[in-house]
């Protein structure tokens, strides 16, 4: 019984790294258009090529350490801002049913940074986003540089590492 469990556990374990895989194996943002919370139509691939560092989140109004990521990011929001030059995008991956509760949810927690919708999975599907919170860290020539899947307190802060090594290498 023993052998039969950790059999399971390597193979598990195993879709776990490939799914993490997948995920970082992505080049660029995705040409795909989507809605923001107002209902204008966005192209995720534009933030890539505004000649800012991006940020896009992933996540959801259900998902606990998706709201905690955000709510510490947006802390820091604006000191990143003027050190960084960048910008935050965050895509929520509520189906239909709940994309509804966005809006007034990004309202109440004063976020003041793009917030997109994709009810229907397809940016999900595009970036290999399994779970939420999910986060890239997109450089001013549109290069994803860096991935993070979930969250725990104080992440943020490694996050800023890595943006703040991306500001350093663009200025030797």
């Amino acid at each position: 019984m023993k052998k039969y469990i950790s059999i399971l556990l390597l193979i598990f374990t195993g879709f776990i790294v490939n799914a993490q895989e997948d995920v970082s194996s992505l080049s660029s943002l995705p040409e795909i258009s989507m809605k923001n919370t107002e209902g204008k139509d966005v192209n995720l691939a534009d933030y890539g090529r505004n000649d800012k560092i991006t940020i896009v989140s992933f996540w959801a109004t259900w998902c606990k350490p998706c709201i905690k990521e955000l709510k510490n990011i947006n802390s820091l929001l604006d000191d990143w801002m003027d050190a960084y030059d960048l910008e935050l995008v965050a895509i929520s991956v509520d189906d239909s049913r709940n994309a509804g509760k966005v809006k007034p949810t990004a309202n109440a927690l004063n976020w003041d940074f793009d917030v997109l919708l994709d009810p229907n999975g397809e940016v999900q599907r595009a970036m290999n986003v399994a779970n939420p919170p999910v986060t890239f860290l997109v450089d001013q020539s549109g290069k994803i540089v860096y991935t993070h899947t979930g969250y725990v307190e104080g992440d943020e802060y490694d996050l800023e590492d890595h943006i703040s090594k991306l500001v350093s290498e663009l200025a030797e």
